[in-house]
């Protein structure tokens, strides 16, 4: 199943109820939004000449039917319940079996209608000898949902264009689209060509980030003339380009599956993290952990590596990917067997800095393992057979929004001791996202501190439960951040999050989520602003610019810290650090 046309975005219960009743057939089933629970979806399954309808759960990590199992996307939880209809029962014991998705779009059963087809397929069937020129095809997207005319032209094929010449003259583009929206266009041979749906972009100026929003969320609350439907419409695109044939098959051993939290929220293969200290036993190598490249999350990169590439190689990594040292590591929450793993894991990559996205547990159920010792002072050892590795706590600061601890681990066999900082965000809620994002945005700032007194040293470690959820949303932000720090004018949240998606399943797993970045970039964007209109005031004012934290007032803008300026003649009292210079270490 290589498409989402189970999936209908606006039908209520008794709607999907009257189309299985009417289109489908027993076994047919769809997929929903849930009408009492904002993020949640509806399975709705035809028996007989009735419908059931099962609650899938989005907790903003994973997607599950209320309990059973979990899964990191909503397209692996329908495709495995396809395959494996026996595991879908009723409280009785009774079967629930998918036969088949009764599509939102129903294609026409036409012969050269070919549903599951890729363009370089494509070609090559228009270009078999048996194929003359003007012979066609249609197919379905890849990547928009949409069909794609495909032509043989001369002795080789093309995507049908449509040129829009000799017509009506416009004073804007917007003119033009809106004329030919309401008055079709008709070709020389005398077919009519409608638009109807618009196929928006993502890419965004930093500057018009503000008026994005605004729009999203205005075609949110009622879809607007240009077909927009807000931050859903842009979330739910991710879900059409999954990247299903990516290779798990690491995860899938049985050596490893008992160090999987979740049974099907597994790593890919190909950026999977490597446990480089292994003993070369089964197993002993693998970690439920990946690899993320910032590069392959550049608004202006064409050459991300995606699975439906030239090379019709899911598992092939560019040459620039793969050359680029890695920026952070996604991986699940520990449980008690993997602590042992992890830490191998932080000394193998010479990371210093951990950002924890998670409470250890939440709503009575265990999120990650504690994997660091409890009490200042205290020391943890882990025995591994490359040697053990000790963990010990030196200082722990707390605030109302996140843990700093300061950490030294040690490991036998070598002489040198190295600082780890763990960074524990504990403000995220239960469900939905923080109302606040300036305390995510300082609690990066803080990162980045930390991350800056060891160069070339490797890379974040990001986790929560699963790794993919809160995990995906902490990277993408902190990434479209330094895109920003960078000069770029311009960002593309969707590609990022889906670049970071092709890295590691999953990765930001809500609407909210999605949502969430935006508002995080648009505070950071106004705190820039207002720093950059200070320092102007303070150099007119001969005064030098000291520091600006992320804050919120009670409207929640941006602004500065009370404490922005210092003057050049009278130095600011001291403050002092919530964690003591660190002497300088050997670069390992």
């Amino acid at each position: 199943m290589n498409n989402r046309r189970w999936f209908h975005p606006n039908i209520t219960g008794r709607e999907a109820e009257h189309l299985l009743l009417t289109k489908g057939v027993d076994g047919s089933f769809l997929c929903r939004p849930s009408e009492s629970i904002a993020g949640d979806f509806s399975l709705s399954v035809r028996r007989g000449d009735k419908v059931t309808h099962i609650k899938i759960h989005n907790s903003g990590e994973c997607y599950d039917l209320y309990g059973g199992e979990k899964f990191a996307s909503l397209t692996e939880l329908i495709q495995h319940y396809l395959e494996k209809s026996e595991t879908l029962r009723e409280k009785t014991g009774e079967i629930i079996e998918l036969k088949s998705p009764l599509h939102c779009i129903d294609p026409t059963t036409e012969r050269w209608f070919h549903e599951s087809l890729t363009g370089k397929d494509a070609e090559s069937l228009l270009l078999e000898k048996n194929a003359s020129v003007g012979s066609f095809l249609v197919r379905e997207s890849q990547t928009s949902g949409d069909f794609v005319l495909s032509v043989r032209v001369e002795d080789r094929e093309k995507e049908a264009k449509f040129d829009i010449g000799g017509g009506e003259m416009f004073n804007s583009l917007c003119e033009l689209v809106e004329y030919y929206r309401l008055s079709p266009m008709v070709e020389t041979g005398g077919k009519v060509i409608f638009l109807k749906t618009p196929y928006n972009t993502t890419r965004i100026s930093r500057s018009l980030l503000s008026e994005r929003i605004k729009e999203l969320n205005q075609a949110g609350n009622q879809e607007d003339k240009n077909g927009k439907k807000g931050f859903l419409e842009e979330f739910e695109q991710l879900g059409q380009q999954e990247f299903k044939e990516i290779s798990r098959e690491d995860g899938k051993k049985s050596c490893n599956k008992s160090k999987n939290r979740y049974k099907n929220i597994l790593p890919y293969n190909r950026t999977s993290v490597i446990l480089t200290d292994g003993t070369g036993e089964d197993g002993d190598d693998y970690i439920n952990a990946n690899y993320i490249r910032a590069s392959a999350c550049l608004a202006t990169a064409g050459d991300i590596w995606l699975p439906n590439d030239s090379s019709n190689d899911p598992d092939r990594l560019s040459t620039t990917y793969a050359e680029e040292e890695p920026a952070y590591i996604a991986t699940q929450g520990c449980l008690t067997n993997t602590i042992t793993d992890f830490w191998r894991m932080v000394w193998n990559e010479n990371s210093r800095v951990i950002i924890m996205t998670t409470k250890d547990s939440e709503r009575g159920k265990k999120k990650c393992a504690i994997y660091w010792p409890k009490n200042v002072n205290e020391k943890m050892e882990r025995e591994a057979k490359s040697g053990n590795i000790i963990i010990e706590l030196i200082q722990v600061e707390e605030n109302d929004f996140y843990i700093t601890r300061l950490m030294r681990i040690t490991k036998c066999g070598f002489t040198e001791a190295r600082f780890i900082h763990q960074f524990q965000f504990k403000a995220w809620p239960d469900h939905g996202t923080p109302q606040d994002p300036g305390r995510v945005l300082d609690l990066l700032t803080k990162v980045d501190e930390a991350k800056a007194r060891y160069p070339r040293t490797g890379p974040i470690i990001v986790h929560c439960s699963a790794g993919i959820g809160r995990t995906g949303t902490f990277i993408a932000i902190h990434i479209l951040i330094k895109q920003i720090e960078d000069g770029a004018e311009a960002i593309d949240i969707q590609k990022t999050i889906l670049a970071l998606r092709a890295q590691r399943s999953g990765m930001v797993q809500t609407e909210a989520q999605y949502k969430f970045v935006y508002k995080a970039l648009e505070h950071h964007i106004d705190v820039i602003s207002v720093k950059d209109q200070a320092h102007k005031a303070a150099k007119e004012a001969g005064r030098e610019y000291h520091n600006v934290q992320y804050k919120a007032n009670e409207a929640g803008l941006s602004r500065l810290d009370d404490r922005r300026f210092k003057s050049t003649l009278t130095p600011p009292p001291s403050v002092p650090r919530r964690i003591p210079p660190i002497p300088p270490q050997t670069v390992d």
